[in-house]
């Protein structure tokens, strides 16, 4: 028989090892890194990468407790971290551009590409007389929300396109009744993202084929789009959390390249009011004309070519006056990018 000393032993001995457990996992929930993140919109489909990396603990695997908030537009998540509210963000580069210029003591950088071209687009409905065709813009009415990434490309267009604007009009309106009014032809076309005004013109009962979808990116504007960005600070301080950042953030991608369905519903569960089908179509928008490039698909994800970025920062320049033009290497560092051969996506 065992002795009742052994049995107190015993017992003894298993409250020691549970305490240790416990003491263990409380120290590597300490060793977790906060890192706040703000995204450039709603959760819908083109976050679904960050929220897979959320779901599937990529992020916690490399030591990151992340908190991942929605933002009000791709221009948000830029004064958010160069405020320091935010450790990083998920905006335009282009916005980003202009913002260090007239913020030169801010430091944020971009240190990974999401969207190698942009989603900014002219969506038109051919019933209002829009086509492919650039001349088809002559004369018409346009509502371009003067906050919208998009519009704030038109000097570019217009330049690389030739184009007089003087028979255009342009009206600045809120973002929430842009399609609205396409949808009601009030205005003859919008200045917004690809993915969000398409959709939502389907939503509101516009035909597909009715609605013209011109990418800026399809005219000459050869800018990038939106990036992963870092303040100064927290890219000095911690730059083993931005590298895990980016590992992590890498994976959710090539999750989301190889099953779109699946990775929706990472996106579904945060956003009570999304419809499955729809953020689907957009995300699939997202990766086909934004992310998955021919370039990306030869030269890895996340990446730049810089002598493309050098171009844009020249057409950058067409939008406002630099106070002190920038160098590729100012705005976007490659250091904490996982290597060539872990971007890889198919």
């Amino acid at each position: 028989m065992v002795s009742e000393r052994s049995t107190r032993v015993g017992w003894w001995f298993r409250g020691v090892l549970a305490g240790a457990a416990l003491l263990i996992g409380s120290a590597a929930a300490q060793a977790q890194t906060p890192v706040r993140f703000s995204l450039d919109w709603r959760w819908e489909g083109p976050a679904a990468p960050f929220a897979v990396a959320l779901d599937k603990g990529y992020f916690k695997a490399e030591g990151l407790d992340v908190t991942i908030d929605p933002a009000a537009g791709s221009r948000e998540p830029i004064s958010r971290v160069a405020s320091g509210t935010y450790d990083v963000g998920f905006g335009d580069v282009n916005s980003l551009v202009r913002f260090r210029d007239e913020n030169p003591e801010s430091g944020i950088k971009a240190v990974m590409v999401i969207y190698d071209r942009p989603p900014f687009a002219i969506i038109g409905r051919k019933s209002r007389g829009i086509s492919k065709d650039v001349a088809s813009l002559q004369g018409k009415k346009f509502g371009a929300p003067t906050a919208d990434g998009a519009y704030a490309q038109w000097p570019i267009f217009k330049s690389v396109n030739k184009i007089d604007d003087s028979t255009m009009k342009f009206e600045n309106v809120g973002f929430p009744v842009r399609e609205p009014m396409l949808a009601q032809g009030e205005v003859d076309a919008v200045f917004g993202f690809s993915m969000s005004s398409f959709i939502n013109l389907k939503s509101r009962g516009v035909p597909a084929d009715d609605i013209v979808v011109m990418l800026m990116s399809d005219y000459g504007v050869d800018l990038y789009g939106n990036t992963i960005i870092v303040s100064e600070k927290f890219a000095k301080e911690k730059p083993e959390a931005v590298k895990g950042l980016l590992r992590a953030i890498m994976k959710g991608v090539q999750d989301t390249v190889k099953d779109p369905a699946s990775a929706v519903d990472s996106v579904i569960k945060r956003n009570d009011v999304a419809k499955k089908d729809v953020e689907l179509e957009r995300l699939k928008m997202v990766l086909e004309q934004n992310m998955v490039t021919p370039w990306v698909k030869e030269n890895g994800f996340g990446g730049i070519d810089k002598d493309r970025f050098a171009k844009s920062l020249d057409q950058i320049g067409l939008t406002f006056n630099y106070k002190a033009k920038p160098k590729v290497e100012d705005v976007f560092s490659e250091e904490f990018l996982p290597p060539a051969d872990q971007r890889k996506v198919n």
